[in-house]
């Protein structure tokens, strides 16, 4: 581009052309020839189309735009990044928004976010209920809910965006409310203790003190509940996963659409106490594009799998758990695709205004869907009932069988209710032990893991997010300790469990 200040030095003080001599000596006439004005005033307008152009260029390069800092061509990714992350969901894209706010200095990294699916069709993101408690049983869960709560209460001042609309994730306080049998009553005491000592806000309630609140439960067979009393509820989580993505990428990270199908990786053996070891590096991630035979190599310092569902088989192209059984190069990513059902049903003598997200005693759930009498829940099937995950199509008798006589038998006005419309998503369920893995592999030196969460990763997910940010920038975890949810607990054996899993 041409730098006015430059061009301006170069043109310096326009020269009026010189006058031919009249001929024969005589006088000049009256009429004066041109002087080149027009020659000075077409380059003063070409200068001023240059200026305009430079401050265009400016003012898009400001936060808020989608300026790339990076020189991409337009839905390709670049040559080279810092840090590659794969899976454009609210997990990749929280990693990436934190990337950039807590980076030494602007562009100081340059990031990369690739997603598989341009429509979000088949997201996790997209597809659950939205639903934020505390009412966990790890310490670091409760953390992490307390934390993303705080943030999503101030959202603007983290995801505001120059010159765009404020964010509104329709947030709704309702509570959560956990209902316990005879045999479960000790354990949701004592979760209930632990979440206090986070600083939960959560209290207990009796049969009675439940039917006083809520008239329309059946509180027969219930021993004791508990009610989220602040920071729960449920909001909308394709607005979260859009104000993350539109701030990061304000912010410089650039948006890939494209599917990984390969790493080039480089590999040393190195003797260890444990026996001869295979450490690895990927050095480049295969990008291949949409509706194209195209294939493009993006070289890179780092990878975040935050491939949700999908982690798995993405951490396999890295070598992940493709070595002899029995060894610590076969430990595989425990996380595989899990099919659950979400179901929208009328009833207009249901529950009203104050109705929470409601976790029976058998697991089946349900919550308000907006003020017209619409009501969306579902539950998760014992494992030997697991659906295909070939596809996402809903099975309706799930419903008619398992669902709807449980709810009924909970909230007797839903005898009447109608089924409206269902959809089915995927947990990125870990079955080791049905909690988070966030962190770095042991082997495999610069893949880092964010995924696992088996259901309550929309709601972890800002804290989740920069919990991973700062491992990369700072190499340690910052402001909550996540250790415990390392890869090694995989190696160890060691289970870290979640007893409050929907």
């Amino acid at each position: 581009m041409i730098r006015a200040g430059r061009l301006c030095r170069g043109l310096g003080r326009p020269r009026p052309l010189p006058l031919p001599a009249p001929a024969g000596g005589s006088a000049p006439r009256s009429r004066q020839l041109r002087t080149g004005l027009p020659q000075r005033r077409d380059l003063f307008r070409d200068l001023e189309k240059e200026v305009v152009k430079f401050q265009k260029k400016l003012k898009e390069s400001l936060p808020g735009s989608d300026w790339d800092p990076m020189g991409t061509t337009k839905g390709l990714p670049p040559e080279r990044a810092d840090v590659v992350i794969v899976g454009g969901g609210v997990m990749g894209w929280s990693v990436a928004y934190w990337l950039k706010a807590l980076e030494p200095r602007r562009d100081a990294l340059r990031v990369v976010v690739i997603e598989k699916d341009p429509m979000y069709s088949q997201a996790s993101t997209v597809l659950s209920a939205g639903g934020i408690r505390q009412q966990f049983s790890l310490p670091e869960n409760i953390q992490m809910s307390l934390y993303s709560a705080f943030f999503l209460r101030t959202i603007n001042e983290h995801l505001g965006v120059v010159n765009e609309p404020p964010i509104d994730i329709q947030f709704n306080p309702s509570g959560y409310l956990f209902l316990a049998s005879e045999d479960r009553a000790a354990v949701l005491e004592e979760n209930v203790h632990i979440q206090r000592a986070e600083g939960a806000e959560v209290c207990l309630l009796s049969p009675a003190q439940l039917k006083k609140k809520y008239p329309w439960i059946n509180t027969n067979d219930v021993a004791v509940a508990s009610y989220g009393l602040e920071n729960e509820g449920w909001f909308d989580p394709w607005s979260l996963l859009t104000a993350f993505r539109r701030k990061a990428m304000s912010m410089g990270v650039c948006q890939c659409f494209g599917e990984v199908t390969s790493f080039t990786i480089s590999s040393r053996e190195i003797m260890t106490p444990e026996g001869e070891l295979t450490f690895s590096r990927i050095n480049y991630v295969r990008v291949h594009m949409p509706n194209s035979l195209e294939y493009q190599p993006v070289e890179c310092s780092l990878v975040v799998n935050a491939a949700g569902p999908w982690s798995q088989k993405l951490a396999e192209m890295a070598s992940v758990g493709i070595g002899p059984p029995d060894t610590q190069e076969g430990i595989k990513l425990p996380v595989e695709p899990k099919k659950r059902y979400i179901f929208v049903w009328h009833c207009p003598d249901g529950p009203g205004l104050d109705c929470p997200m409601l976790v029976d005693t058998t697991q089946a759930y349900f919550r308000r869907e907006g003020m017209g009498g619409n009501y969306l829940g579902g539950l998760s099937p014992p494992e030997e009932e697991e659906p295909d995950i070939q596809d996402l199509e809903v099975d309706h008798n799930f419903f008619q069988e398992k669902i709807w006589p449980r709810l009924a038998h909970r909230v007797p006005v839903f005898e009447s209710l109608k089924v409206k419309s269902a959809w089915a998503g995927y947990y990125d369920y870990n079955t080791f032990d049905q909690n988070a893995v966030l962190g770095p592999h042991p082997l495999v030196e610069n893949m880092l893991f964010i995924t696992g969460f088996s259901g309550h990763g929309l709601q972890l997910s800002p804290a989740a997010g920069r919990a991973v940010a700062e491992l990369i920038l700072e190499g340690k975890f910052m402001t909550i300790n996540m250790e415990k949810f390392s890869f090694n607990r995989f190696v160890s054996g060691e289970q870290v469990l979640e007893r409050n899993i929907i």
